[in-house]
């Protein structure tokens, strides 16, 4: 029997190559009909013998184009036209556009293989690229997604690449940044004025004077990378003097998955994610043995990975090195450098030569930063690779589309689009006028590749923060969401539950509805409110943000908490980086109350811990002192020990989990000998048991069963790996954040998610 079957495709299925896919899928079956896109995706109509069409269905979701995302396939039967043959259409471009922008993907095997072909007339090609690989995100200006709308658009087709970019069985059918040597871009080598290099081959002058040892700025795919010979310890100290970046450590790109092997521990999880199309910098711990300069992650027991993603990062690691420093191309607090002037500017007395070609970044985008906890990759920072990619929202929004702007630190955006939120690339910390240009370009960019004007801006509670300060200058309707509420949400918003769950969020602070600095938290919410019902109990915080950088004044702070009188004898011997004017100005803070919050913040519990065992007295970069608590606690990994605490009921239906009960006994056993490296496991095994004992308490009151856990602190994944077989022994289900940042990265989602169930409700 002859069939016709009307089929609509939507997702991420235009500039991945879906349309030749579809053309040769019908070939092969002997099907007649068409292909093309229109505004929400691709439309297709196939006609043949039943099974031959049932198989056609079929095989679009299984044999789909590597970077096609399809999310929705609906189907509906139309009368035979008696067709013969198949072809693809030219694109319908009327109508509201709902398509989805691919994101940029790393140079594909085909390509590679080109690449490295003496024969090929792309060989050794800085910007070979096909609809399976290349720049998306970072070039395109506007939509759709065509060449005239991306930085490619100066850039006219030579007759060869013409032919490739029309024929639908060429890989390259309708791939955007499709070019040769011939009519594509081109790269340079300037030296440290920004005068030109005379050379033949700009790359391998550069993979020369890689190995002499200098520091070249490199531009990438979505901005610059500062790169050095990670071997060679005088080029990567002279690298941290002239970035003015201590002890934070570098980023390493190396060759292929055997040399990761050989300088950290690549677990199969790992592996499969240092291999994939997004290639983000992957944390890993160190391999003894390794020819890494210690000055790379000097006081880290891991390393941040990346294998190579450009065709000029390939071409590059053909060079003589174990491993290469690729550390973001920018001054200190300021977004990279992704315009060539903007580089010669900022990074001149950084960078000794500079690397540069002329196809232009119109976003720029730093790469993501991931890590294997709990047997699965989870982000730190999501970026290249995966931004805009939506996550689903459990609820719709269509009518009253949200921009939800995030915190101030670690920021992110995200707009949404009916029932998806698209997050936009990392976006850093807001701290001054370079990083707030940077949020700017991104809130019009992602509202013009995403067509969509929002109604209303969803903001964090924090009067001060400069997000916050934008939400309420855009003259649109503002809907302000608690910190760690939104953190619940985020984890709520991406495993689609509506319903009221336990709610752990642990992180350094966000702003409390009491004046007090949040931080240790419990509640029970779901996405339309909370109720705050236990939380670390409250101590000062004497300077304010200056005691979240230096460590020994929230270790001071325990120490009076735990001890009172005999805090004075014993800090002098646990914290000799404070001096005695030091400690009695802080005890003159707290007690006359000037600036001194209160805070309930597990960060800067941590933060204590780590001081008062010796490990980091002072954050140099966000969250070192709990990083380097952690790394220690990983080499007593077996220790079981725990500390018990008080959890007392507020008075408020609330309870408080009292910390300095934890911090006293882990002081009194470091004085009595014990090793920094089994107090800082027992610490890390007292807070997982001290937050499970609040859950269940909380579950006798409510009989709630699930617990999200969200914050920061749970990219520790010492912690996260002991808290969550303990929930789980106790019968609780557990969700955690997998498709965005646990930190505040991922705030921007459970923002807009919480937003838009308000307005449902409306």
């Amino acid at each position: 029997m002859t069939r016709r079957l009307e089929i609509t495709v939507r997702g991420m299925v235009q500039g991945v190559g879906f349309r030749p896919f579809v053309h040769g899928l019908a070939a092969r079956l002997r099907l007649a009909g068409f292909v093309r896109n229109d505004p929400h995706g691709v439309e297709i109509e196939v006609e043949g013998p039943s099974p031959a069409v049932d198989a056609f269905v079929a095989q679009l979701g299984t044999s789909a184009p590597p970077l096609a995302r399809i999310q929705e396939v609906l189907t509906r039967e139309r009368p035979a036209a008696g067709e013969k043959t198949f072809v693809i259409l030219r694109s319908v471009g009327a109508g509201e556009r709902t398509v989805l922008i691919a994101p940029d993907q790393a140079t594909c095997g085909d390509c590679l293989r080109e690449l490295r072909d003496p024969g090929d007339r792309r060989y050794r090609y800085p910007f070979i690229n096909c609809t399976n690989c290349g720049p998306r995100y970072t070039i395109i200006r506007d939509v759709p997604y065509d060449r005239a709308n991306t930085t490619m658009a100066e850039f006219s087709m030579c007759q060869d690449c013409r032919a490739e970019y029309e024929n639908p069985a060429d890989r390259r059918f309708h791939a955007e940044p499709t070019c040769c040597p011939a009519c594509g871009p081109h790269v340079e080598l300037l030296d440290a004025q920004g005068g030109r290099v005379a050379c033949t081959d700009p790359i391998a002058e550069t993979i020369r004077l890689l190995s002499e040892g200098h520091i070249v700025a490199v531009k990438g795919l979505g901005g610059f990378h500062l790169a050095c010979d990670a071997t060679r310890a005088e080029a990567v100290r002279l690298l941290r003097r002239r970035k003015q970046r201590d002890l934070k450590p570098f980023a390493l790109m190396v060759r292929d998955l055997d040399t990761a092997a050989r300088i950290s521990e690549v677990s199969d999880e790992a592996r499969a994610a240092l291999v994939g199309p997004e290639r983000p910098i992957l944390l890993m711990k160190k391999r003894s043995g390794h020819r890494i300069a210690d000055e790379v992650a000097p006081r880290s027991d891991s390393f941040g990975v990346m294998l190579p993603y450009t065709p000029i990062h390939e071409l590059l690691m053909e060079g003589p090195f174990e491993a290469l420093v690729m550390t973001s191309g920018n001054l200190t607090d300021e977004p990279i450098a992704f315009t060539n002037d903007d580089a010669l500017t900022h990074l001149m007395g950084l960078a000794d030569y500079f690397l540069l070609h002329n196809r232009a970044i119109h976003i720029r985008t730093d790469d993501s930063v991931t890590r294997v906890i709990a047997g699965r990759q989870r982000f730190l920072r999501r970026s290249r690779g995966y931004a805009p990619f939506p996550v689903a929202l459990p609820v719709e929004s269509a009518g009253r589309e949200i921009l939800a702007v995030g915190p101030e630190l670690s920021a992110a955006l995200c707009l949404t689009r009916g029932s998806q939120a698209f997050l936009s690339h990392h976006l850093g910390d807001l701290y001054n006028l370079a990083s707030y240009d940077a949020f700017l370009q991104a809130v019009e960019h992602l509202e013009n590749l995403l067509a969509v004007a929002p109604s209303l801006v969803a903001c964090d509670m924090h009067p001060a923060y400069a997000s916050t300060r934008y939400a309420r200058s855009c003259g649109l309707p503002v809907i302000a969401v608690q910190h760690h509420h939104a953190h619940i949400a985020s984890v709520l918003a991406e495993t689609g539950r509506t319903d009221r769950v336990i709610g752990v969020a642990f992180d350094g602070l966000g702003w409390g509805e009491d004046g007090t600095v949040w931080g240790g938290e419990f509640l029970i919410c779901d996405l339309g409110g909370y109720q705050r019902v236990g939380h670390l109990a409250v101590v000062p915080q004497p300077g304010g943000d200056v005691s979240s950088k230096k460590t020994v004044r929230m270790g001071y702070v325990y120490l009076l908490e735990a001890y009172g009188e005999r805090a004075e004898r014993l800090a002098e011997a646990l914290e000799p980086d404070l001096s005695a004017d030091e400690r009695r100005v802080i005890a003159r803070q707290i007690d006359r109350g000037v600036n001194c919050p209160g805070t309930s913040s597990m960060g800067r519990l941590f933060d204590a811990a780590s001081a008062l065992l010796g490990i980091c007295t002072e954050n140099t970069y966000h969250a070192q002192a709990p990083m380097e608590l952690e790394a220690m606690a990983w080499e007593a990994r077996a220790e079981s020990g725990v500390y018990t605490c008080a959890i007392e009921e507020t008075g408020e239906g609330a309870c408080a989990v009292r910390a300095s009960d934890i911090i006293r006994a882990m002081a009194d056993d470091f004085g009595n000998g014990v090793s920094q490296a089994i107090c800082a496991a027992r610490f890390h095994n007292s807070v997982s048991h001290a937050a499970v004992q609040v859950c269940k308490r909380i579950r006798e009151k409510t009989g709630l069963e699930t617990v999200a856990l969200s914050g920061g602190v749970f990219a520790n994944a010492y912690l996260l790996e002991r808290i969550m077989p303990l929930l789980e022994e106790e019968g609780f289900e557990v969700l955690l954040n997998s498709l965005t940042p646990a930190g505040d990265g991922g705030v921007c989602l459970g923002q807009a998610a919480v937003a838009a169930w308000r307005c449902r409700c409306v």
